[in-house]
């Protein structure tokens, strides 16, 4: 429950209601049922609020206060487990379930999918490429070694690739086994590995080695059917006049102007300090570009008269946006990112190249897929040249000069723009994601005719579709 995991389901959810003929329900808690209401008006989709107990009334992670409290958070979720197998139960207004996908951190319902019988795919939020790295770290030992945090490991199934314990979170290199995080990733991998298989918001083109890898050396199959995003996306969508947003219309002057847009931006969840704030100000501008910020935590203050001094090249944007239309706009020419999959999936189909600031979870690998595997883009310069090092505001002066006018940054440009064609041709009719969407269905439909019915549902007449 967040929305950096909520969005791409939502958009899997739509993707399946536009192509093929399927009955969707989404299942959500009571505080989430605007959002996820709003993001599915005008669908046929069906959606269940399930009760979700909680003594601070927090149900989705953007609203912890710190980012401390998510495993606590996340093991909490599991009290929703008998609401929602009451609702599978009993809910007569739904046809017979095919087929279930549940966020990866909601582990304990694949407990209720074995229990009514239907094949449970988890969706992990993660690239094959991370999914493999992450993996490969723990089979050699990276995690645990005895070298310094920042000293860099060969791996030996990719031996063109290095890793240090930095980029991975703490709790994976540190892990106490009676801890919220230890019980709650151990549940999660578990409920993979008992699963049909794993929803990946990819496509195969982008990262086939580590899809590849990752389908004959691990379990559940992956199946890659990104991006989810793309096939739904409508430029322009603002089409009475006055109806854009303050954001478009000063992108608008921009592109008039023929002046080429950074956009920043850190996700709802990124944690700041305040001195690291302040270079980040300064750095942006002294760069002399272009910029607009999206800052969505209210506690983040920028330096007094910043707004001022930069307001002929710089906007800051406090409200929730739509991310695929500012990177989508013609004036948008660099996204520096904190490199979550959904952003650095969002850049590639735009066609935008990335400089990558990886804050938490699996950014860091991300990062190191947008600089070095894939090279549409580059990393910001930390002080000491560490991954998780201090960034000073000379350091994101240079890379962002680097990223907007430098040699890297051209061809991080050109490289982005020949995968945004590919991943626009992998969810067309023949493309590598609809084909494997296609697999997917027919194969989920075999196995759909072959389950007997569950023992309350008998009545419900047959439905063969989805």
């Amino acid at each position: 429950m967040s929305k950096g995991h909520t969005i791409p389901l939502l958009h899997f959810a739509r993707l399946l209601l536009l192509r093929h003929n399927t009955a969707v329900t989404v299942f959500t808690t009571p505080a989430n049922h605007p959002f996820v209401a709003e993001f599915l008006h005008g669908t046929a989709a069906s959606i269940i609020v399930l009760p979700f107990h909680t003594a601070d009334g927090i149900e989705s992670t953007d609203q912890l206060p710190s980012m401390s409290l998510f495993y606590k958070f996340g093991n909490s979720t599991a009290t929703m487990q008998p609401y929602f197998e009451n609702a599978l139960e009993n809910e007569i207004t739904i046809p017979r379930i095919s087929f279930m996908v549940t966020d990866s951190f909601l582990w304990w319902t694949l407990q209720s999918a074995t229990k009514f019988n239907v094949p449970r795919f988890a969706y992990f939020g993660m690239s094959c490429y991370s999914v493999c790295l992450s993996s490969e770290a723990v089979f050699s030992g990276i995690l645990g070694g005895s070298q310094p945090d920042d000293e860099l490991v060969t791996l030996t199934r990719f031996p063109w690739i290095k890793l240090c314990k930095n980029d991975f979170e703490a709790e994976f290199r540190n892990s106490e086994p009676k801890s919220d995080a230890y019980e709650f990733n151990m549940n999660v991998i578990s409920a993979i590995g008992g699963s049909y298989g794993m929803l990946v918001n990819s496509f195969y083109e982008l990262e086939h080695v580590f899809v590849d890898h990752s389908n004959k050396e691990y379990s559940p199959k992956s199946w890659c059917v990104g991006p989810f995003c793309l096939p739904q996306y409508t430029p322009n969508i603002h089409l009475i006049r006055g109806e854009k947003p303050r954001w478009i219309e000063w992108l608008d002057e921009k592109l008039k102007e023929k002046g080429s847009v950074l956009y920043v931006a850190f996700g709802s969840q990124a944690e700041i300090s305040d001195e690291q704030l302040i270079e980040m100000a300064k750095g942006l501008e002294e760069s002399m570009v272009n910029f607009l910020w999206v800052i969505r935590k209210a506690e983040w203050a920028l330096p007094d008269g910043f707004e001022e001094r930069v307001q002929n090249r710089g906007i800051v944007v406090r409200e929730w946006v739509d991310q695929r239309e500012i990177l989508m706009h013609e004036s948008i020419e660099g996204f520096l990112s904190h490199c979550g999959w959904n952003s650095v999936l969002e850049s590639i189909c735009a066609g935008v190249p990335i400089l990558a600031w990886p804050m938490m979870a699996e950014q860091h690998l991300n990062a190191r897929m947008v600089d070095e595997e894939i090279k549409i883009g580059l990393r910001v310069e930390t002080c000491d040249g560490s991954v998780r090092g201090f960034v000073k505001s000379e350091g994101l002066r240079k890379s962002v000069k680097e990223l907007m006018e430098g040699e890297k940054g051209r061809e991080g440009r050109k490289k982005v723009t020949e995968l945004a064609d590919i991943a626009k041709n992998a969810v067309q009719e023949g493309g590598s994601s609809c084909s494997t969407l296609d697999l997917l269905l027919q194969e989920i439909c075999t196995h759909h005719k072959e389950l007997p019915p569950l023992s309350n549902l008998e009545t419900i007449p047959s439905n063969n579709n989805i």
